[in-house]
């Protein structure tokens, strides 16, 4: 795999040992189990797969390449370059403006821009009329552009099956960066439509099977569908593509539950079902997959707490902490600055989106045991602060050279 240039502010001796270690003894990534910090009173139980994925990298060695080579420009993001608030605001630091928000809304006037100015599209992507506007002031978008090669590979998914006359329907958050670029890519083919969750794919089955006045939709599904959409011919093609960050039990169970429907309304075999629906397979980056999957392993082992790492806004460390909270006590957490001391964190609760003050954060007992993991967007020089800080509240603890000499 391509190998990229990361800031040495980002990285971390620690776990990339922890990392090139479990790299060697497992090749073929089938052993999701976590890695033990034993340190004696305290015991971190290290996900097999967290931190920055390939998308992640390949974005922050477009972005900090982009300030070296154009001294003197000025430097703008689409919006954030990843959800992580570290590596933003390092690029702000370094001069770097921001021309919209998450939600999309103008920070700085396209009409402000010119064709000398840089643009980076961020690692999310961007609509196909935001691409346009760009190109029309003479700002070469392609020249900066980390879209991640994942969320390149959905919209290739999607017109693929667009050619087929199948309609798109996109499980994604709507008003996510990704979503709303995969919407535009996918709506440029297509009839498209999103959905947020299984709630929202049931109330789209009724109108699939006609249990649902047609006219109801518009309303109900207001600002997820495309142009034109026709409910009374759209719904009898579809095929299921994703925000590449979603929980993968989520848009397997989506896509499962709209393959029942259209089997039943049309009376469909397994030999017969693409008459209706789509086989767009997985289309989940690899790396959300293995970081699911290894916080699935780590909830094997007993523990008494677990600590998430990363953006707030990040979608892909939402879902870790929601498979987490389901099992024990999670804190979620974007810096070792949370950790006020053993008996008090500051933490985001993601349901109410509003940071959280708990005491009684770390058991008065030895050893105590914490399952940690990260975002794909969290720089593991964040991780290892994390693992410091809570060392530190262990006087016996033992010292970090003596786990990194183990991984060694």
């Amino acid at each position: 795999m391509k190998q990229f240039n990361v800031p040495i502010i980002y990285r971390s001796p620690l776990i990339a040992a922890i990392k090139n270690k479990r790299k060697q003894q497992d090749k073929m990534k089938k052993d999701f189990s976590p890695a033990l910090l034993d340190f004696g009173p305290l015991q971190i139980y290290l996900a097999r797969h967290f931190g920055f994925c390939y998308g992640v990298e390949n974005a922050i060695d477009i972005a900090f390449r982009t300030i070296d080579k154009n001294p003197g420009k000025r430097i703008f993001l689409l919006s954030e370059m990843i959800h992580n608030p570290q590596v933003n605001a390092d690029l702000q630091q370094r001069g770097v403006q921001f021309l919209q928000d998450t939600n999309g809304n103008q920070i700085v006037p396209f009409e402000t821009l010119s064709k000398e100015d840089v643009v980076i599209i961020p690692a999310f992507g961007t609509t196909l009329a935001i691409e346009e506007k760009l190109n029309t002031i003479g700002i070469a978008t392609a020249k900066y552009n980390t879209t991640c090669p994942f969320v390149e590979k959905v919209w290739n998914r999607s017109e693929q099956i667009a050619t087929k006359k199948y309609s798109v329907i996109v499980h994604g958050k709507p008003t996510h960066e990704e979503t709303r670029a995969t919407f535009s890519h996918a709506a440029s083919n297509a009839p498209t439509l999103v959905v947020n969750d299984m709630a929202e794919t049931i109330l789209l089955s009724k109108y699939i099977t006609g249990e649902k006045e047609w006219s109801q939709f518009y309303t109900e599904f207001a600002g997820r569908f495309s142009e034109g959409f026709d409910v009374k011919e759209d719904l009898q093609r579809i095929g299921v593509v994703n925000q590449t960050t979603m929980l993968a039990s989520d848009t397997q169970a989506i896509s499962d539950y709209l393959k029942q429907v259209m089997q039943h309304k049309y009376n469909l075999t397994e030999t017969t079902i693409e008459e209706r629906f789509a086989d767009t397979r997985d289309t989940l980056c690899y790396a959300t997959n293995d970081n699911q999957t290894a916080v699935y392993g780590l909830l094997q082992t007993t523990a008494d707490l677990a600590i998430v790492v990363g953006g707030y806004n990040s979608s892909n460390t939402t879902h870790l902490v929601e498979l987490c909270e389901a099992t024990l006590p999670t804190y979620f957490i974007n810096s070792e600055e949370k950790i006020i001391s053993p008996t008090e964190v500051i933490h985001y609760n993601y349901h109410t989106k509003q940071d959280r003050t708990s005491t009684g954060f770390l058991p008065d007992k030895e050893p105590v045991k914490i399952l940690l993991t990260s975002g794909a967007s969290c720089p593991d020089a964040m991780v290892e602060g994390v693992i410091n800080k809570l060392v530190s509240f262990f006087s016996s603890a033992h010292n970090m050279q003596s786990i990194l000499k183990k991984f060694s």
